[in-house]
């Protein structure tokens, strides 16, 4: 679906270990303090297809998270990896499992992979896993005015976008407005991800008492094409990555990989029966990859 021949890249990530900022404690919006479990590294026991509000978590992802301790080798890393490209082990007791990039954070740039529950059990933080880094360049050329980021074609051909008639047609879980996005407004779209301000007892409100991690999610008024603000009239689509967090102007995260102006997408949203990424597609993904072993 790109005009040219997209380049891969392998990168070397390191499995992260959560850190605390010197004290355990961050204060939710209801001005009460709690100890931020899930909030990077290694996370246990969720999963895709949870809900965003199911667990007592703060910013927790189905699966790792994976930084540099170089700086500028950590922005590429963020920068270049995208949702759909395939991570190997190559240290430690899992060395040789493999995963599928399903998004990114922000805070200095994390990648998220998702592996099977019983490979995260034996990761341990600092061990190397390399990232084939394919996507950054993807376009749609019979829509231009489509801007696609973040996502690999084998994602891309898996999730539920449909190209032709003049539009790009995107199934997601809900749309919700611009006035919803919180952490992430100013950032750069290819290495950071939008914090929707929804939580478990205002998501009714919004239409987003449904939301899953993996779900497809549109935000209207919304331009992330390059650094993410708002625009009356464009619409971005992301994948949810993380689920909610306590803190105020956080909440559960979307990676953006569709921004488009007035006219250019049609979002078919379907509150209990849409399916984004998933175990299966991650699963198909994987097994898609040339010499990918599970």
């Amino acid at each position: 679906m790109t005009a040219g021949r997209l380049v891969a890249n392998n990168l070397l990530g390191v499995v992260e270990h959560p850190s605390s900022g010197g004290h355990p404690y961050q204060v939710a919006r209801s001005g009460e303090s709690y100890v931020p479990v899930g909030d990077g590294g290694i996370v246990l026991g969720v999963d895709l297809g949870d809900g965003v509000f199911d667990h007592v978590a703060d910013h927790a992802a189905p699966g790792v998270c994976l930084v540099h301790p170089d700086p500028a080798a950590r922005a590429s890393l963020t920068g270049l990896s995208c949702a759909g490209n395939l991570a190997t082990v190559r240290s430690g007791g899992q060395a040789g499992a493999t995963g599928v990039v399903i998004g990114k954070r922000g805070e200095s740039g994390r990648v998220i992979v998702h592996f099977g529950d019983d490979v995260r059990a034996g990761l341990r933080p600092g061990d190397h896993v390399a990232v084939r880094a394919e996507g950054q360049g993807l376009a749609l050329p019979e829509h231009p005015d489509v801007t696609v980021a973040n996502l690999s074609p084998a994602l891309l051909d898996r999730l539920p976008v449909r190209t032709g008639n003049g539009a790009v047609v995107v199934g997601v879980r809900c749309v919700l407005p611009s006035m919803l996005v919180g952490n992430g407004v100013g950032r750069p779209s290819v290495a950071w991800d939008i914090d929707l301000q929804v939580h478990a007892d205002t998501a009714e409100r919004w239409g987003a008492q449904e939301l899953r991690l993996g779900d497809l999610v549109a935000l209207s008024d919304v331009d992330a094409r390059w650094n993410i603000g708002y625009r009356r009239g464009w619409t971005t689509v992301g994948i949810v990555v993380h689920g909610g967090s306590p803190l105020p102007g956080h909440g559960p995260g979307v990676t953006p990989i569709l921004s488009g102006g007035p006219g250019t997408m049609v979002i078919d949203a379907d509150a209990r029966a849409h399916r984004g990424v998933t175990a299966r597609v991650v699963e198909e993904v994987a097994d898609a990859r040339p010499g990918a072993s599970r």
